[in-house]
């Protein structure tokens, strides 16, 4: 079964937007996993806008399941926060200074050079190493030859078609990819906009999907649905029989 990982990046922006400690990051956290959830990914950025460094830490300490730490290698600051804390799996995402959120995957070629150090120096830790990608099967190449153990395609672009009813055009390039993947013997993850209504398709879809990543539809769908039924409902989604369609008579 692919496994949930619950990026709780939101959770620490609503605490951020007025102090103190409500809600409770660790608790949420801890209550998460409780509901089933396989892990816990956290995006800290430099302004430290939602995840602070420090939410790592206790993060580390206090879980049971999976860390997954995703940020920009090319932050020094970063890459410390990941050696220090040695999660289960770390990452590596292009973003830019300011960024509001992930819009590309890397260029596994131009990078070669760069990513193969870093992921070296992660590995020699013990951490699980994962490099976020774009459906592209040169990037997917490029990707295997640094020497990580997964890829995280990036499913922006299969959201946006799949919302416009184009689900079967949406998924192509996903597949090929994970096809690409697979035979390279990389595995897979992916996320971004997955949520409710198109987490299935592209869970039944795609050949070793190892673990989905999903943080705002997640976090939205529990202001309605609650946290506990959220997370059950996005397990039932990546339950291996097409039991579910959420929203569909």
């Amino acid at each position: 079964m692919t496994s949930l990982s619950v990026n709780i990046n939101k959770i620490a922006t609503l605490r951020n937007s007025r102090g103190g400690n409500n809600p409770d990051l660790i608790k949420t956290a801890l209550d998460i996993e409780r509901f089933g959830a396989a892990g816990i990914t956290v995006h800290p950025r430099p302004d430290e806008r939602h995840i602070r460094y420090a939410d790592v830490f206790e993060l580390k300490r206090a879980i049971s399941t999976e860390l997954n730490i995703e940020g920009n290698c090319t932050e020094e600051k970063f890459v410390q926060l990941v050696l220090s804390n040695k999660p289960a799996q770390v990452t590596l995402v292009p973003d830019t200074l300011g960024q509001i959120t992930s819009n590309h995957g890397w260029n596994t070629i131009e990078h070669k050079d760069y990513l193969t150090k870093m992921i070296s120096l992660f590995k020699q830790e013990g951490i699980r190493t994962s490099i976020f990608v774009d459906p592209i099967t040169e990037m997917i190449e490029g990707a295997a030859a640094t020497g990580t153990d997964r890829i995280e395609l990036y499913t922006e672009a299969y959201a946006k078609d799949s919302a416009s009813g184009k689900k079967e055009a949406a998924i192509a390039p996903y597949i090929t990819a994970a096809k690409k993947a697979n035979e390279l013997g990389l595995g897979i993850n992916a996320g971004h906009d997955l949520d409710l209504l198109n987490l299935q398709y592209f869970k039944l879809h795609i050949p070793g999907l190892l673990e989905v990543s999903i943080g705002h539809a997640l976090i939205c769908d529990a202001l309605y649905l609650g946290l506990e039924n959220t997370v059950q409902l996005y397990k039932r989604c990546l339950s291996n029989v097409e039991l579910y369609v959420y929203g569909k008579e």
